[in-house]
């Protein structure tokens, strides 16, 4: 059990730190190249945050535990929505930019239905669905950019606080962050597994719950500290842009490896991925804000979605 843990603890902490040393390496060479900031964080970093989900479901799809790679999207949506974006609406309310509202969050709506329909009747994702999900993740990044140029977008803190590192240190990072993923992304699984299977947890249950809080713990982190600042766009754009690479990106790369099954996933785990992902666009519109007593409803309906999973585990 004791090794477990550390193997849970371990996965983790590699995937966080993976995830921060590339953004910096990459970031660092992408300026080197001459690259524009805007379509840095527009791309590169917001690839970045998605590197634990993608990592630890290509891992799972590779061991055959396609429950535990879709479960891992289905639960860390769900998570970002509920769980972070609730506590960081708790610590501080937060306006929500018009753009998240009238383009971002109606992709995620449609993505998020598209998803739970490929799912849930076709019982999983194969080459033809993944290579359309890439697709459409191509064409929002494109798309996205040639909005932000013409509003002349701003640059997130982690690209304009970055610092040009000679090209023999940002290769270091660049390479050490991927190679960290891919280890604690393994470690994850494996320790995710053994611990599901010694409490008698479906490969399902396991992905919707330990792996998916486990992965989403930069969102967390990022959505938190971005909270406690008051920079509102960080958090929520965050949440939003995260779970859109989770389903495009992910649900593209994934079954392009090798398709992947959804029959552990049942139908109120993708009624309350649709839930979360449609509830969210009304809250946002009223007064253009998500307030206290909002992030107390998410975190309450999480918390009864976590019990119901623990009572039919």
């Amino acid at each position: 059990m004791i090794e477990i843990a550390l193997l849970l603890v371990a996965g983790v902490a590699l995937l966080y730190f993976g995830a921060e040393f590339l953004i910096r390496g990459g970031v660092s060479i992408a300026i080197g190249f001459g690259v524009s900031p805007l379509i840095i964080g527009l791309t590169l970093v917001a690839m970045a945050t998605s590197a634990p989900e993608l990592v630890v479901s290509v891992q799972a799809a590779l061991n055959n535990s396609g429950d535990i790679s879709i479960g891992n999207v289905v639960g860390s949506n769900i998570c970002n929505i509920l769980l972070i974006l609730g506590l960081s609406a708790v610590i501080a309310p937060m306006a929500v930019n018009r753009k998240v509202i009238g383009f971002d969050m109606p992709i995620l709506i449609v993505a998020t239905l598209a998803m739970s329909a490929i799912g849930f009747f076709l019982s999983g994702f194969n080459r033809l669905t993944g290579g359309v999900f890439l697709l459409g993740l191509i064409v929002y990044i494109l798309w996205n950019i040639r909005i932000e140029r013409r509003a002349g977008g701003q640059v997130p803190d982690e690209v304009a606080q970055a610092k040009k590192l000679p090209f023999y240190l940002s290769a270091i990072f660049v390479f050490g962050g991927l190679g960290a993923l891919v280890v604690g992304g393994k470690f994850m699984v494996d320790g995710a597994v053994s611990l599901g299977r010694m409490a008698g947890l479906s490969e399902a249950i396991i992905g919707l719950t330990i792996v998916a809080v486990g992965t989403s713990l930069p969102e967390l982190a990022t959505s938190v500290v971005a909270a406690c600042k008051k920079e509102a766009d960080i958090a929520i754009g965050n949440v939003v842009g995260s779970n859109l690479f989770n389903i495009l990106g992910i649900m593209g790369v994934a079954p392009l490896l090798r398709p992947v099954s959804s029959v552990g996933i049942s139908a109120v785990d993708w009624g309350m991925l649709l839930f979360a992902s449609v509830v969210l666009l009304p809250l946002m519109m009223t007064g253009k804000r998500i307030v206290r007593n909002e992030g107390i409803l998410l975190l309450a309906i999480y918390a009864m979605y976590i019990a119901f999973l623990a009572m039919n585990a």
